[in-house]
């Protein structure tokens, strides 16, 4: 994997200079939907990495949020999110990040989130731990909920779905020492591996919004799944990534309040 390391690395650094420079400066905004923003620097960042990406490994296949698939030959697939964090971004909200995964026969192998503005490397290879920059990562320690920081996202469709994560956000803020809504998985996912937060949650996220952060997660020691507590299927976008401590008791929670509003993700 050092290759495609040095590759990533050199691919969300370029991103990640675009998006320092052009904080504030904005040219260009368009919608994607009713409450999802795509900008001119999300563009110019997804060109930069697919230039550095593609151009050394032409034969993988790519899944990128602007400019969507590209088959390839190999079992290998990129997961780029070029801006995590847009309308962050459009209103100079400083919580944005540069994502980029690489998945192998279906499991994720390498993951880097990159926060330009804090200058914070994070990243992982399976097997190998999670660091960021040149420190290693490891989960908090609390073993309780009540004792536990959260975090979580609301999707684009709020405003229309039945299911819109606010009585999820409310309770959980009600029987832990708070939620926090940042408004980027991918850093929320790395928050939860350096031991910032105890635990994130969030429904229909892509899955270039969570490989690389659930890499991270898994590699810092902690625990990711989806949110009945099964295996973590990074398409369906629906995740919950803790310290593994507090996994089992945000699982029953969720499942109560489930079975209370009779919803299901749609």
């Amino acid at each position: 994997m050092e290759k495609e390391k040095e590759g990533v690395f050199k691919a969300v650094r370029a991103a990640g200079k675009i998006q320092v420079e052009n904080l504030g400066k904005i040219t260009s905004i368009d919608f994607k939907s009713a409450f999802n923003l795509v900008t001119n620097v999300d563009k110019e960042c997804e060109e930069k990495i697919l230039s550095i990406i593609s151009g050394a490994f032409p034969d993988d296949k790519v899944l990128a949020e602007e400019s969507g698939e590209k088959s390839g030959e190999k079992n290998r697939r990129w997961l780029i999110d070029p801006l995590d964090g847009t309308t962050n971004y459009t209103h100079a909200y400083p919580f944005f990040a540069v994502s980029i995964g690489l998945e192998v026969n279906g499991e994720m192998a390498l993951g880097v989130v990159y926060n330009a503005v804090a200058d914070e490397l994070f990243w992982a290879i399976k097997g190998e731990g999670a660091f960021v920059n040149d420190k290693k990562l490891s989960v908090s320690n609390i073993k309780e909920l009540s004792g536990s920081l959260l975090s979580t996202g609301f999707p684009p469709d709020t405003r229309n779905s039945g299911f819109d994560n606010m009585l999820e956000f409310k309770t959980l803020t009600n029987l832990s020492h708070g939620v926090r809504r940042d408004g980027s998985a991918a850093l929320d996912l790395c928050f939860v591996a350096a031991g910032r937060t105890e635990g994130f949650w969030e429904m229909k996220l892509s899955p270039w919004d969570i490989g690389a952060g659930s890499l991270i997660v898994t590699e810092a020691g902690g625990t990711v799944s989806n949110l009945e507590g099964n295996q973590l299927d990074i398409d369906s976008g629906h995740i919950l990534a803790t310290n593994g401590l507090i996994h089992k008791e945000i699982i029953g929670c969720l499942a109560e309040l489930k079975t209370q509003s009779g919803s299901s993700v749609s």
